[in-house]
């Protein structure tokens, strides 16, 4: 498996990979989603150079036929079983295949595709993302939870089947460029950077009483619902700080946490003499999708050229843990290790929930998820994953410890 600086390093110099790039068969695991159509933009603008092999969808069977036709893809799977009939009358006549379930979504998975996107929301895509890299594929990892729930085991397996694993995420995409070409021994620190979120600027009280639809209007980046309340508590920051965790082989206090409102600068690499490499571009979701897309070359993306002249000034701040406690959080379930950032991560996807559907206010996200954390050490689940289904049963029964603990956490006063 290559990942971080290991993967530069092992891959052909790109002066000697002469004549064009041959064709790459893709598999999008989460087609219908913003990172799905993200990749699908790229892939339609250079048809020459990727075929789909496989696309998979939640919910929605009718725009992921629509996509497997467009796409022409060879096999089409939907998670939810009850939308199976759907998908499968919208294909008739087309010869590709479809399914339904988790079986489905492995088997998309497991589709001969030299390349593969993991972005299904949730535990739900640890199974087929893993599918993926046990056969060796080259994985463009977009979903937390292989990571933030399962890491060290997915990057075990990962490596032992010889798999390339490649961040999407905008801010590890960034490290990972900025670390080419130099040994992982001169690293002395990464920076995950964070736009703030849209309450960066207001005081405790103000964010008390924060809305859903005021957390929902992040300043920079147009994202899904979960992600983008995780953006404006912090939690998405601590995730990251997660997985950059497993990604990269980092200590904790290797990793470090800047707020760049303007989203300019991704990620920065302190190396030990003091040199500071940063990747830049504009918030665009593309750029990195398209770094990993075409790697280990590149290709012309349609995200919108940075001028620095124009932005004119770039700021950085220390995040507030006070205001934000969520990023504490996340780093006290890192440094706790074992099965606590599965649960982390679980409780906080109840909360998100509970927000969103106004049965818990603001502040009470990261109260659940602090409650759920100490209760699920007193219960003993805060257990290493040794496998896939060992993280899934620590997910679900932290799930059900959150819910238990909803209404205690939304009955206090914001």
């Amino acid at each position: 498996m290559s990942t971080g600086l290991t993967a530069v390093q092992t891959a052909v110099p790109l002066d000697h990979q002469a004549g064009p790039a041959p064709e790459r068969s893709v598999t999008i695991l989460g087609a219908t989603g913003s990172i799905g159509a993200s990749t699908i933009d790229l892939i339609k603008r250079e048809p020459s150079r990727y075929r789909v092999e496989a696309v998979s969808a939640n919910t929605n069977a009718s725009a992921l036929a629509a996509l497997a036709r467009e796409l022409n893809a060879r096999f089409a799977a939907i998670a939810d079983h009850s939308a199976y009939d759907e998908l499968k009358s919208a294909l008739a006549g087309t010869g590709i295949a479809a399914g339904a379930g988790e079986s489905a979504l492995i088997e998309a998975a497991a589709h001969p595709a030299q390349w593969v996107i993991g972005a299904i929301t949730g535990a739900a895509g640890l199974k087929p993302t893993l599918t993926a890299a046990e056969r060796g594929a080259i994985v463009a990892i977009a979903n937390k939870e292989c990571l933030v729930c399962a890491g060290s085991l997915f990057m075990r397996r990962a490596k032992a089947a010889g798999a390339t694993v490649l961040p999407v995420d905008s801010e590890h995409n960034a490290l990972f460029q900025a670390m080419s070409g130099s040994r992982r021994a001169d690293v002395r620190r990464v920076i995950l950077t964070a736009s703030g979120g849209p309450f960066r600027t207001w005081s405790a009280e103000a964010i008390a009483a924060a809305t859903p639809e005021q957390a929902l209007k992040h300043p920079n980046w147009t994202m899904g619902q979960k992600v983008t309340i995780d953006s404006a508590t912090l939690m998405n920051k601590g995730l990251e700080v997660i997985e950059a965790h497993h990604l990269f082989a980092l200590k904790p206090a290797e990793i470090d946490v800047l707020v760049h409102a303007q989203s300019i600068v991704h990620g920065l690499v302190e190396f030990q003499d003091g040199s500071l490499i940063a990747q830049l571009g504009s918030p665009d979701m593309r750029i990195p999708i398209a770094h990993c897309l075409a790697w280990p070359k590149r290709i012309n993306g349609p995200a919108e050229r940075l001028d620095l002249a124009r932005h004119g000034t770039l700021t950085f701040e220390d995040p507030d843990l006070q205001r934000f406690p969520a990023l504490r959080l996340a780093r006290e379930a890192l440094e706790a290790g074992a099965g606590a950032p599965t649960v982390l991560n679980a409780a906080n996807e109840v909360a998100v929930a509970a927000f969103l559907a106004r049965s818990l206010h603001f502040l009470g996200i990261a109260a659940l998820v602090e409650a759920t954390l100490t209760g699920a050490t007193k219960r003993g689940l805060v257990r290493e994953p040794a496998t896939i289904e060992d993280a899934i049963v620590v997910d679900h029964d932290s799930r059900s410890l959150a819910t238990e603990l909803l209404p205690e956490i939304a009955a206090k006063a914001s």
